[in-house]
């Protein structure tokens, strides 16, 4: 039984999702106890969410309450483990100099974006940014392959590969830093679920698939439209999230899923990594 005023919203085999603020929901798990994190934050770009979500903070508040968030994440985090945050750009480059100082990176992953409609007096935004930080060298890391891409017209490769075509690996391509095959969804002024803006599920489980193995942990702060819990369960990782405002759409999306994981309680792994007495 859930000791703690905070009762989870939601709890399958592998899961546990509160309805709270991600500070809270750290502040309940011991250090060094995650093994990967994966994080798609507001961007403060001023956007109606239709929840109630003040998303037109000034800067300073905007990116003090990251790096707080940051921090716990970085604590939370075992030696080794990895943090994913997607961001765009603009806000990356912020989120990277900070995690610089106290974690080690690895890579700002591109995930393109379609389209090249002017933008006033700049280039075109065509990607978003995935940065990978791990917490010290990386205690896990797995090498995926992607198909060898082929025209939607011709169905034959795209590339000739300089003539080397032979010697690839018949498991397909060794996965880059420059991801052009996610298509993430562009922002609309009006956000409602369920609707466009929900990572596809291949963003976090490349993420999940690359950092961890089997059973290992994986924490979201902010769960959005549930992709990340997904491909968690999905992928037989353990996982733990919150979300202040799109929980019955994630339970919806779980419930239909993962229908006979959910309402179930969750793996004793999970439960030790709060802290004493809260469960």
């Amino acid at each position: 039984m859930w000791r703690s005023k905070m009762e989870p919203y939601l709890t399958t085999s592998r899961g546990i999702l509160f309805c709270d603020d991600c500070l809270n929901v750290l502040s309940l798990i011991k250090d060094n106890s995650i093994d990967c994190v994966f994080a798609d934050p507001p961007f403060n770009l001023g956007k109606d969410y239709k929840n109630n979500y003040n998303d037109n903070l000034s800067d300073k508040t905007y990116y003090s309450w990251c790096f707080e968030w940051l921090s716990e994440c970085h604590r939370v985090l075992k030696p080794g483990g990895a943090l994913f945050v997607y961001a765009i750009p603009a806000i990356a480059i912020r989120f990277g100099a900070f995690l610089s100082d106290i974690m080690t990176f690895r890579h700002w992953i591109a995930l393109s974006m379609k389209g090249t409609y002017i933008r006033g007096n700049k280039l075109y935004p065509a990607h978003y940014a995935l940065l990978y930080y791990t917490k010290g060298e990386p205690k896990t890391f797995n090498r995926l392959r992607t198909p060898i891409p082929k025209c939607r017209h011709c169905d034959k490769e795209i590339k000739d590969y300089g003539g080397h075509r032979s010697k690839l690996n018949p498991k397909g391509l060794n996965l880059t830093d420059f991801w052009d095959d996610t298509s993430p969804n562009r922002h609309k002024k009006y956000k409602v679920r369920p609707g466009v803006n929900e990572l596809k599920l291949m963003i976090p489980e490349r993420a999940i698939l690359i950092s961890t193995e089997e059973d290992d942990i994986v924490f979201d702060p902010f769960g959005g439209g549930g992709s990340t819990y997904q491909a968690a369960e999905k992928n037989d990782r353990l996982w733990v999230g919150s979300e202040l405002y799109d929980c019955a759409h994630i339970n919806k999306r779980l419930r239909e899923a993962l229908p006979i994981s959910v309402g179930l309680q969750p793996d004793k792994n999970i439960v030790k990594i709060f802290k004493d007495g809260l469960y």
